[in-house]
This record gives C-alpha cells, structure tokens and sequence, in this order.
C-alpha cells in the first residue's frame, strides 16, 4: 500500500510550525498547503477533513479498491504517524 501526503498549515499556527521542523528533522518532502493564501486549499481542507483546523495531515492511500483518504488533525498524531512511517521504510 503506497502513501501520498500533504500538509495543511497556516504560518501563524505554532502547531504547523513544530510539524514542519519535526518533518525537516525526519528530512521527509512533504508538500505543503497555506490554507491563508491558497483559497483552494482552504476550502480542499473544509470539503475533505469537515474542520478548518490546522495543522492537517492529508493521507492519500492506494489500496486495491482505489484510492482511501484520511485526514489527521493533531500535531502530535501528525508527528508520530509521520515519524512511524518513516521508520518502516
């Protein structure tokens, strides 16, 4: 099962701010949303996840059935999903 991220974030936010170093840590490329001037990332954000809180952690997974998406909205469970799957690869 392959995985494909993105992660929503606002540069006022120290929560986004601790992910992003936590990720630059684990020297991970992850691209990133600015859900304060990408209006599309924004509303990706409310359509998909149903929250306007970031940081969110877009987990696309393709699986045999097509494709699942999960989004993951707590710093510390961004952290340590990210940090986990680093680890098993």
């Amino acid at each position: 099962m392959s995985e494909t991220y993105q992660l929503f974030k606002s540069d006022t936010c120290g929560f986004c701010q601790r992910v992003r170093a936590y990720v630059a840590q684990l020297g991970m490329d992850l691209p990133v949303r600015d859900i304060h001037t990408e209006a599309e990332a924004f509303r990706e954000l409310l359509q998909g996840g149903g929250r306007s809180m970031v940081p969110c952690l877009r987990i696309e997974r393709g699986t045999g059935d097509g494709t699942e998406v999960e989004w993951m909205y707590e710093s510390m469970d961004i952290m340590r999903y990210l940090g986990s799957r680093q680890a098993d690869q």
